[in-house]
């Protein structure tokens, strides 16, 4: 599989990556609305910023999710299944947890929290992208999908590949699956 780079594939990154904080977003427009409702923190142009700047994080991060998974239009193939190893609870309960500290700690009141919340996001996102960390993504997670290794090979043929893969419920070895090739971090095993 050999992708090459383009101005599609990197929104397409960018957007994955995104979604993989929405459940960090979802929880600090929970804090944000609480405060501003029971008079703990001023509806200012601060308070705004924070609000439209959540809003459109959560939008672009389940847009980037759809598009990348049910409107995809990326290369797809049968393969079967040789092994599987359910790898999902080494990733995503960590990734987690700082969703939680992180929404927590932030103080809202703050221009400097806000910039602070930038620029952690920002470098995370270096980090992610950069590394392919794509299959660290918590909202699929909580949308029921299970993260794999396998190893597979393509219908007529023998060559043995190992992949890690996205797949909403248990796969079955030995079983032909249709797969939506991502990029080399990132693929989903379809139902078809």
């Amino acid at each position: 599989m050999n992708l090459k780079f383009s101005l599609k594939n990197t929104i397409k990154d960018i957007s994955l990556y995104i979604s993989a904080f929405v459940p960090m977003y979802f929880l600090i427009l929970i804090k944000l609305i609480i405060e501003g409702a029971f008079g703990n923190l001023k509806i200012n142009a601060l308070f705004i910023i924070y609000l439209i700047t959540l809003i459109l994080l959560i939008i672009f991060g389940v847009f980037g999710l759809l598009f990348n998974t049910i409107f995809s239009k990326d290369i797809s193939k049968n393969i079967i299944i040789l092994s599987k190893k359910n790898i999902t609870d080494r990733h995503f309960l960590g990734y987690f947890s700082l969703f939680v500290l992180f929404a927590l700690q932030l103080n809202l009141s703050l221009v400097s929290s806000y910039v602070l919340y930038l620029l952690i996001i920002f470098l995370i996102g270096i980090v992610y992208i950069k590394n392919g960390l794509f299959f660290i993504n918590p909202l699929l997670n909580i949308l029921g999908y299970n993260f794999y290794d396998i190893v597979y090979c393509e219908e007529g043929s023998q060559a043995k590949v190992e992949a890690k893969f996205f797949y909403k419920g248990e796969i079955i070895e030995n079983k032909q699956y249709k797969v939506i090739f991502k990029n080399r971090h990132f693929s989903f095993i379809d139902r078809k």
